[in-house]
């Protein structure tokens, strides 16, 4: 059954790109992530009660991946990845709060600066602290400026979804100053500079505030966009008037569903400026989610990872799918699916291969990714690499990894627990037949290749892909 339907979507996607294979010399690019949306957290994956109409019409009038991994079960080192294309135990990005993007890892922003885009970062950095002042022991300095973005408006990690629009003499009373962080750390920052004008509602507006104003001012040159929205990461706050669209649900949802709503509302004011502006044709413009929905929202039945098993900081398929999709007019298909297993590994050698970009003998290195565009064109029909998922806290022990070849999956639990686990994702896609006493063969051949993968990343970690 699954054959048959990876052949009719392949055979739909040929037809369809036949009349669809002017790619532009250089399109402009926009990525966009949210924060621990689940991949049922979105109406294109089958949510009826949760209101997405501009990512739905994104995935219809584009292509919605159906089995879409992020590369780990939690943000930072999924981030890093969307800029590298890379395992995130090679790049060293292994937690939240942990390191930072190194300089030697080659970005995306990196990448089209090179070929002469404008680059601008905007939202929940994650990958280092982004103003120098405000370092500390979680972490390091490591700004998106000094990763091929000519400019930024970023935060350090988490904000809340909402800010309050109440007077600078009430903020204490919150808890928090509007566009600061809820556990510490740092609040936006634009260009190194802190910002303290334009930051109260909702967050997702706050940054759309200033992506528009990139684009616009550069609409003459290729331009690459990386919009990592703060929704719906803890806490998770809504405006009255989208709780409201949300009233005959209970509290924690009418907030979830809310602020992801008004999330989608500023994806579809980006994309009603690039009809305006004539650039939807020469923009691609991609979308997912970092990991899985929260823990505590998915165990009360607030957040939805759909069918699947698990959640964020597990390595189960509720913890890795995200909802994704992407849309580039004349150039992607109209009503494209795919259940080939893609990543956000691909980014980077999707967009590679969209400028024709290669690697110069001493910045060659190891790139895990796949180029998408083939699997939309139907070049593709089986994923040609090994997914390969960890991470591990600070100074502790691994919390748990996974590696999916083909339609095997092993999974290794966190300690204390550690257990080992086999799954045949083509038959058991909801992983609840453990088949790791029933298939020692396959086991061992999974164990093995986790060990390989593993001891490969321990090379990059230390030092052998970079040439100075």
């Amino acid at each position: 059954m699954k054959s048959t339907l990876i052949l009719l979507t392949l055979a739909f996607v040929s037809t369809c790109f036949a009349v669809s294979a002017a790619t532009p010399a250089k399109p402009n690019v926009i990525l966009l992530m949210s924060d621990d949306q689940g991949w049922g957290d979105v109406g294109f994956n089958g949510n009826k009660n949760l209101q997405t109409p501009h990512l739905d019409a994104m995935a219809a009038e584009g292509v919605r991946f159906d089995r879409f991994y992020a590369s780990a079960p939690l943000c930072s080192p999924t981030r890093g990845s969307c800029l590298t294309g890379r395992y995130p135990f090679r790049f060293g990005v292994l937690a939240a709060h942990t390191a930072g993007m190194r300089v030697g890892e080659i970005t995306i922003a990196e990448m089209l600066k090179d070929k002469g885009y404008r680059t601008g970062f905007f939202g929940k950095w994650h990958l280092g602290w982004v103003k120098e002042s405000d370092a500390g022991s979680r972490g390091f300095y490591s700004p998106p400026s000094q990763h091929g973005f000519d400019t930024h408006f970023a935060t350090t990690s988490a904000v809340p979804t909402w800010n309050p629009t109440v007077t600078p003499a009430d903020w204490t009373s919150w808890g928090y100053k509007p566009g600061q962080p809820w556990k510490g750390g740092a609040p936006y920052v634009q260009d190194g500079v802190e910002v303290t004008h334009n930051m109260a509602g909702d967050d997702s507006r706050v940054i759309m505030d200033r992506v528009i104003p990139f684009i616009e001012a550069n609409q003459a040159r290729p331009f690459f966009a990386t919009v990592w929205f703060h929704a719906p990461h803890e806490p998770v706050v809504a405006g009255e008037a989208y709780r409201k669209r949300y009233s005959k649900h209970g509290n924690a949802r009418q907030n979830l569903y809310g602020c992801i709503t008004a999330m989608d509302e500023q994806i579809g004011r980006l994309r009603a400026r690039l009809d305006e502006l004539g650039l939807s044709e020469s923009t691609a413009v991609f979308f997912c989610s970092d990991n899985g929905p929260a823990d505590n929202l998915t165990k009360k039945g607030v957040a939805s990872a759909g069918p699947f098993k698990g959640y964020k900081h597990t390595m189960y398929e509720g913890g890795l799918l995200v909802p994704a999709c992407a849309v580039w007019p004349n150039v992607i298909p109209p009503g494209t699916t795919t259940n080939i297993r893609c990543s956000t590994l691909d980014f980077f050698p999707t967009i590679a291969g969209i400028v024709d970009f290669e690697f110069g003998s001493k910045d060659k290195r190891p790139i895990d990714g796949m180029d998408l565009m083939k699997v939309i064109r139907g070049k593709v029909n089986q994923r040609p690499s090994d997914l390969f998922f960890g991470y591990r806290r600070l100074h502790g022990d691994i919390d748990g990894q996974a590696i999916i070849a083909g339609d095997w999956k092993l999974l290794r639990e966190a300690k204390p627990d550690g257990r080992v686990r086999l799954y045949d994702l083509a038959t058991d896609p909801y992983e609840q037949h453990d088949l790791a006493i029933e298939k020692p063969d396959q086991l061992r051949q999974m164990s093995k290749r986790l060990q390989e993968i593993d001891a490969e990343c321990q090379r990059s970690r230390d030092g052998a892909d970079y040439r100075y």
